[in-house]
């Protein structure tokens, strides 16, 4: 089952290295001319092959592993068509995307996405508790499938709004907003907490802590969506929820490490550094989200923020990328599920040197632009960010098929 797993993760790392392509493509595009390209179309492709065919077909995969590790082996079998289900949609929405934007063939490919994040849902959901496991990470693991399945809301709503010739853009960004905030903030990070509570619980045992910390979240979840919709006329208790949400999640976060700093001698000993230190720059990552997230229910902040491009493409960057997506790197290689040597650890250094090469831009470009002015020679800085992303996937995952193929 590992070697099966780690080829699934191997395809996965594939699809993150044509994302980072997609990425330089689309820099390119800004920072030059490259006419045969539709810009909004290939955005539109690279967003949707983001969210499937990078971040939930490896959250699925370490799901399903979590199974194999729980001695579920004959439960795990099925999902082989869900994942390759899975990969052949997303692959769907991204040729169909870039060509025509929002058309027939790919409306039926990202509802086709849609259907099999409904199917692993219910599948997975049965076979946790088929376990009949009281772990926390359980919890988490729920969760984010809920989160997953109520996010198809938001864009069935947009395609109701455009059947109907409905034209309102406040009803449009919410809709937009009600999607990602369930996606970046709930399918994806409840996941990822998920996956370390149980890892974290594997070294040091279960702890009742780590239950309260999953009601925090997951109380506060709801009312946090708010954070992006401050711009909108709300009600003063509403508003009181927002911010009293904002501050249960960074008191929940600060309790988890608190819980990790304590058990830290033995996190140490039992994962490998480049592990470690991926799993803590996430972490990092997520406590300036956090902060960022307590800023924004100043009013005068949010909708000053809201306002810039580049401040809301930069936060979602760091979600996706700094926080998300380093960590599942992290998590994968504490798992051993990928190969480790010399040039795959430099790969790994460049990728996430790129991250926040590409973060630190794009912070200077907002500020920038709250002052009205435009950083000097920021699409091409912006360009050669994503180069170095591309340049560390590339080595990353052509050092794990070579690998693979030497040893077989």
């Amino acid at each position: 089952m590992e070697s099966t797993v780690g080829k699934w993760l191997r395809i996965t790392l594939v699809n993150l290295g044509v994302v980072a392509l997609l990425g330089v493509t689309l820099r390119y595009k800004i920072a030059f001319s490259l006419p045969f390209i539709d810009q909004r179309n290939l955005h539109h492709g690279h967003s949707h092959f983001a969210f499937a065919g990078w971040i939930s077909q490896a959250i699925m995969i370490l799901f399903v592993y979590y199974l194999y590790k729980n001695k579920q082996e004959g439960l795990v079998k099925r999902y082989k068509w869900i994942l390759f289900a899975n990969l052949v949609v997303s692959y769907g929405m991204l040729i169909s995307f870039s060509l025509q934007g929002y058309a027939f063939i790919s409306i039926l490919f990202s509802t086709l996405s849609v259907f099999v994040s409904y199917i692993f849902a219910i599948l997975f959901w049965k076979d946790l508790n088929k376990l009949n496991l009281d772990r926390n990470s359980h919890l988490w693991f729920k969760a984010s499938l809920l989160f997953n399945v109520i996010s198809s809301l938001g864009p069935f709503f947009l395609a109701f709004m455009k059947a109907n010739h409905i034209i309102d853009q406040k009803k449009y960004l919410v809709a937009e907003y009600f999607y990602l905030h369930f996606q970046y903030n709930g399918w994806f990070l409840f996941a990822c907490i998920g996956l370390f509570v149980y890892k974290l619980t594997e070294l040091i045992g279960e702890e009742k802590s780590l239950k309260n910390i999953f009601w925090i979240f997951a109380i506060s979840f709801v009312p946090c969506f708010f954070l992006s919709a401050l711009w909108l006329p709300i009600h003063k208790i509403i508003y009181l929820l927002v911010v009293v949400a904002a501050m249960l999640q960074m008191v929940g976060w600060v309790w988890l490490i608190r819980i990790v700093r304590k058990n830290i001698s033995i996190l140490k000993s039992e994962i490998s550094k480049p592990a470690k230190w991926l799993m803590s720059l996430a972490a990092i990552s997520m406590s300036i989200k956090l902060i960022l997230q307590l800023g924004s229910t100043y009013p005068a902040l949010s909708q000053l923020a809201f306002g810039f491009r580049p401040i809301i493409i930069g936060y979602l960057h760091l979600v996706f990328l700094a926080l998300i997506s380093v960590f599942i790197l992290g998590y994968i290689i504490a798992e051993k599920l990928i190969v480790i040597n010399q040039t795959i650890t430099v790969g790994i250094v460049i990728f996430v040197s790129g991250i926040f090469i590409n973060e630190i831009l794009l912070m200077f470009q907002g500020v920038y632009a709250l002052a009205t002015e435009r950083l000097p020679y920021i699409n091409e800085l912006l360009l050669f960010a994503a180069i170095i992303m591309f340049t560390g996937i590339f080595l990353i995952v052509i050092k794990q098929f070579s690998f693979q193929k030497t040893k077989s």
